[in-house]
């Protein structure tokens, strides 16, 4: 048996003037969790949908288990090979139940009783994967929260009915899971890959790819720039590779608040205790994900825009779905949110908008060679650029932010991270949902929740992940 799953020779794709993978070498391991990084647009996706057969080539070849690929590769040959891909931008008919979209995958699943048998295959997988998942074979996808669809997406990936299970890549997939959710799911790729499956693991949370990979390959513009067992890096030496500085963060301070309060809300569906905001804090929301803090962060902007107090921002992390305007170009995406203040003589002032874009994709690094082209021509890291670029260059004085760094690369999680600390510092105050416990330590305080109430408030001195996880799993409201 050949200790290579699947292999790439010289692969190159090109999308008109734009490189975007400039012949790359690649050769995934039996049983091997590979780990790819690089900064958005080094080309990621693109290889990864060329593995999964969405797109063809303009070079190069490809070799299954040792044999060279002579037919015609696309999505139908790659998933009889046995590769299957969760992709950053999730992929589930959202009209459809967890179980009906098993069945795409599984033609095999047809005739009477087929949507048991389904139900029977996603449930037994949800299991496996996410213990205590709480989703239903029966949901509509569209009912789900977003890390819910992720965990579906997943574990409809690993679900073996016929023909092998070779590849499975996956594309950020902890991007939108919670701590515990996240580790659960590490520890299955562990037991996947000992079974003999090969996984190629896509992450910017680096702790991630050094802990779970056996080998990690770096990409930048289009190329694979380093290529090493994962015990050979380290989290500076990973960084350097990409060609970023590592930045050292040292954990916040508590720092008395004395701004007026510009924000009191408590949550609609338990407990007693309120969460406060004063202007030039950065107040962070955290917890198990789906416990509230998305609607208390929506109750917020709601209630606010109804009482017309102030100017708000909100920069979604399921961007397809609450945050990017599909139809429109990068740089109308980019200054929606600022169309009144490039009003003159009633009319918008179309070079004052051009130039607010490209000052926006300068400061944000936006990698596209036209502002005018559509927003989604960017890869998904680059579209949740924009996103903070719609709001950051905006007159909003309260920036609302639901998970918002999914998808986006270390290099310039570091420079939002100075930004909105920038930001705070002049008096505008930012109220952050993250997933990423780490991220809380650019907060100055935050608020732990659980079944909708708030169980604690952490000042910036007490944000340790021990301390959020006691709270995380706390009956009663603080």
């Amino acid at each position: 048996m050949t200790s290579e799953a699947i292999r790439l020779d010289g692969v190159e794709k090109s999308f008109g003037a734009v490189r975007a993978l400039a012949g790359v070498d690649l050769v995934v391991g039996a049983g091997e969790c590979l780990g790819l990084v690089g900064h958005n647009g080094a080309g990621k996706s693109t290889l990864m949908h060329v593995l999964s057969g969405n797109l063809t080539p303009s070079a190069g070849e490809l070799s299954v288990g040792g044999a060279k690929f002579s037919g015609g590769w696309n999505a139908a040959a790659a998933q009889g090979a046995g590769v299957r891909c969760v992709f950053q931008e999730l992929s589930l008919c959202p009209n459809l139940t967890v179980a009906e979209n098993v069945r795409i995958v599984h033609r095999a699943l047809k005739g009477f009783g087929w949507k048991t048998r389904a139900r029977d295959l996603i449930r037994a997988k949800l299991d496996e994967i996410f213990p205590g998942h709480g989703i239903n074979a029966d949901d509509e996808i569209a009912d789900l929260a977003i890390g819910k669809r992720q965990m579906a997406e997943i574990a409809r990936a690993f679900t073996v009915k016929e023909g092998p299970l070779r590849l499975v890549i996956l594309d950020e997939p902890t991007s939108s899971l919670d701590a515990v959710t996240a580790q659960q799911l590490l520890a299955y790729i562990r037991k996947e890959t000992a079974r003999g499956t090969s996984i190629i693991l896509i992450s910017h949370l680096l702790g991630e790819i050094l802990s779970a990979s056996d080998r990690i390959v770096v990409m930048k513009d289009g190329k694979k720039v380093a290529d090493r067992k994962a015990a050979d890096f380290t989290r500076n030496s990973l960084v350097a590779a990409m060609g970023s500085e590592a930045r050292e963060h040292k954990r916040g301070e508590a720092r008395k608040a004395t701004g007026d309060i510009l924000v009191k809300a408590q949550p609609r569906t338990g407990g007693t205790a309120s969460l406060e905001a004063r202007k030039g804090e950065v107040i962070g929301l955290t917890g198990l994900a789906g416990h509230g803090q998305t609607r208390m962060l929506l109750q917020i902007y709601s209630r606010r825009q109804a009482e017309a107090r102030g100017a708000l921002a909100f920069i979604a992390g399921d961007r397809q779905s609450d945050g990017v305007f599909n139809l429109w170009s990068i740089g109308r995406n980019v200054t929606v949110r600022s169309l009144k203040a490039l009003r003159r003589a009633g009319l918008i002032d179309l070079a004052a908008e051009a130039k607010l874009a490209e000052e926006w994709k300068a400061k944000m690094a936006i990698r596209t060679p036209d502002m005018d082209n559509n927003i989604l021509t960017l890869s998904g890291g680059n579209q949740q650029k924009a996103l903070f670029a719609r709001a950051l260059g905006s007159d909003a004085a309260i920036i609302l932010m639901d998970d918002p760094m999914r998808g986006v690369d270390i290099g310039t999680k570091q420079e939002v991270y100075a930004m909105i600390r920038a930001e705070a510092d002049k008096g505008r105050t930012f109220i952050w949902y993250t997933t990423e416990i780490e991220e809380l330590t650019h907060c100055d305080r935050a608020y732990v929740f659980r079944n909708g109430a708030i169980t604690a408030s952490l000042g910036a001195d007490e944000l340790t992940e021990e301390k959020v996880l006691e709270a995380s799993f706390a009956e009663h409201a603080a």
